[in-house]
């Protein structure tokens, strides 16, 4: 079922613009009205990463009027292989000020709004307040909830994206009272974050580039719909797409019965958690920092330096002398029998998240002086080896 246009359509639209969306007007379902309510749009992208890459230049090159850009980070390097909107010469520009320069390129018609803050719970709504759509391409269970609460705080339409190695979801969820839907949100969809550590991040289990192109694209259509209402938009609806099997399949949302209503914005960071309470409190006094490991690795101590990541990533770069044990082989307890009891133990992976939960679980097991190296391998490449890559 089609939605009511969310936008009214601009005055006019300039000769320039004319012979630029020509393709959009001699659509009949879009047509003069549909690029004018296109012209007078504004959408903010949150993210200006994997997904927003090709969301803002679909975005922009659709002809939305005004494109808001929410990003903190920097260009790295390893981002150009998904991240398009990015280049060779952007590593270590500001996300945001790189994307609005290709739009500029892309589309110099289209108004450019910079948000170069990071995204909490205290400027959330005044920024989702002057748009009337919201886009989410991060890659954290933090950012879309508080996305999402506050777009069911501002009745705002939120068009959500998810990628991890060869599948992508999308949905749009809108919350908002007699929109002609039930209204879900997010947590119809996932009612609370996963346990920390149960769900790896792209940073670490990693995403085929393309993909984000895929799923990119599906949230700029659903975007385009809602905006001038046409079509039936994917409110209500997870669309799951596997690259793989080169399938497409829709699983209904409903509203969930038992949700509490969204009242205000919390602390997302403490409602999701980066880890788990025992790993917290397992890496409290046992975390040793890179600098600290060098040492003790120079001094020629005893022990056994244990690698929690898994086997492709040790491909890539390891700290000498570290021995493969994934983490899920220690948290199921697999692996338990492998390690010495004669000399101590010290835990790394990738950042410091999955060896605390792996540390968790050796200390139950009565490795008591069983220690984790805090950032990891990327702490090791930093502090002690910089000719090493990272990931």
């Amino acid at each position: 079922m089609s939605l009511p246009p969310l936008v009214e359509p601009a005055d006019s639209l300039t000769k320039e613009e004319v012979e630029r969306y020509s393709r959009h007007l001699i659509i009949p379902d879009v047509g003069m009205i549909g690029q004018k309510r296109l012209k007078n749009a504004k959408v903010l992208v949150v993210g200006a990463g994997g997904l927003g890459s090709p969301a803002l230049l679909y975005l922009a090159a659709a002809g939305v009027g005004t494109l808001g850009i929410l990003d903190f980070d920097v260009v790295d390097e390893s981002n150009l292989q998904r991240q398009v909107i990015h280049g060779q010469s952007d590593v270590g520009k500001p996300k945001a000020v790189s994307a609005a320069e290709s739009i500029a390129e892309i589309n110099p018609l289209v108004k450019v709004v910079l948000h170069t803050e990071r995204l909490d719970s205290d400027n959330a709504m005044d920024i989702f307040a002057g748009y009337d759509l919201i886009l989410d391409g991060t890659d954290n269970f933090a950012t879309r909830y508080l996305v999402n609460d506050a777009c069911v705080l501002l009745g705002k339409p939120y068009v959500w994206g998810s990628i991890y190695r060869f599948e992508g979801q999308a949905s749009v969820f809108w919350a908002e009272p007699g929109n002609g839907r039930e209204g879900v949100q997010y947590r119809d969809l996932y009612p609370e974050p996963p346990p920390p550590g149960m769900v790896p991040s792209c940073a670490e289990g990693g995403v085929l580039g393309v993909l984000c192109a895929s799923i990119g694209s599906i949230m700029v259509t659903e975007a385009i719909k809602l905006l001038t209402g046409i079509g039936e938009p994917l409110l209500g609806r997870l669309m799951v797409y596997d690259a793989l099997e080169m399938t497409y399949r829709t699983v209904r949302i409903r509203k969930d019965p038992a949700g509490e209503p969204i009242t205000g914005l919390i602390d997302y960071e403490a409602f999701c958690g980066a880890v788990s309470d025992e790993a917290a409190e397992a890496a409290s006094g046992h975390t040793i920092s890179a600098l600290q490991l060098k040492q003790r690795i120079d001094a020629q101590e005893d022990f056994l330096l244990v690698d929690v990541r898994e086997p492709n990533e040790a491909e890539i770069v390891s700290i000498p002398g570290a021995v493969l044990i994934p983490k899920n082989d220690i948290l199921s307890g697999e692996a338990l029998e492998k390690l010495p009891q004669d000399k101590p133990i010290v835990l790394h992976c990738k950042a410091g998240g999955r060896s605390a939960e792996a540390l968790a679980v050796l200390h139950k097991a009565g490795f008591a002086d069983a220690v984790h190296v805090g950032g990891g391998v990327l702490a090791w490449i930093k502090q002690v080896d910089p000719s090493l890559p990272t990931y």
